[in-house]
C-alpha cells in the first residue's frame, strides 16, 4: 500500500470536478485502501481522491466512531437539514481553522467497495465530514463556504503564504 502527498491550497486538482467511477475493480480497492492509510498518515478524518491528485469520485472518512474507515463511490447528498457552525480545517488548507456553516444533518447516498448501494447519515462530526468530502468531490473547499469578508481575507493569506513557499 501506498502512502501519497496531499495536495494543498493553489494546485488546480484541488477546483477540478472529478469523475464518476464506473465499474469497482482491484484498481479502485487498492486506490481507497492507499486513501486510508493516507488519510491516517496525515493524520484526517476524511479524504477524498482529488486531494492526491485523483481525478476520480471516491472519497474516505473516519468519524471516529466504533464503524472505522469507510468509502463512498460517487456520493451525493440527499437530504439536508438544520444549520450549524463549527471550527473546521482541511488538510489540504493545513494550520488553517474557519468558523464554518453548514447544515446541521446530511444523509448521503453512495456505493461501497462492493458495489452496494449505501447510505450514511448522521450530524456533529460525522455530517461535517460527508459534506466536506462531496465538496472536493465537487471541486469545492471550505473556503467556499465561509462569509464573503472572511473568504477576501483568508484568500490573502493563503495565496500570501503559497507565493512564499513557492
Amino acid at each position: 500500500m501506498a502512502i501519497y502527498p496531499i495536495r494543498t491550497f493553489g494546485d488546480p486538482v484541488l477546483r477540478s470536478t472529478t469523475k464518476p467511477i464506473v465499474g469497482i475493480d482491484d484498481s479502485v480497492r487498492t486506490l481507497a485502501q492507499d486513501m486510508i492509510e493516507t488519510m491516517y498518515d496525515a493524520p484526517g478524518v476524511g479524504l477524498a481522491a482529488n486531494q492526491i491528485g485523483v481525478q476520480r469520485r471516491i472519497a474516505v472518512f473516519d468519524a471516529q466512531d466504533e464503524r472505522g474507515p469507510r468509502v463512498m463511490i460517487n456520493p451525493e447528498i440527499v437530504e439536508t437539514g438544520g444549520e450549524h457552525e463549527y471550527e473546521e480545517g482541511c488538510l489540504s488548507v493545513p494550520g488553517h481553522y474557519w468558523l464554518i456553516v453548514r447544515p446541521a444533518f446530511v444523509r448521503v447516498r453512495a456505493i461501497d467497495l462492493d458495489g452496494n448501494e449505501v447510505e450514511y447519515a448522521g450530524d456533529e462530526l460525522l455530517g461535517r465530514v460527508l459534506q466536506h468530502e462531496v465538496d472536493h468531490l465537487n471541486g469545492g473547499l471550505l473556503i467556499d463556504r465561509l462569509p464573503k469578508r472572511v473568504r477576501k481575507k483568508a484568500m490573502k493569506e493563503l495565496r500570501e503564504e503559497t507565493m512564499r513557499l513557492g
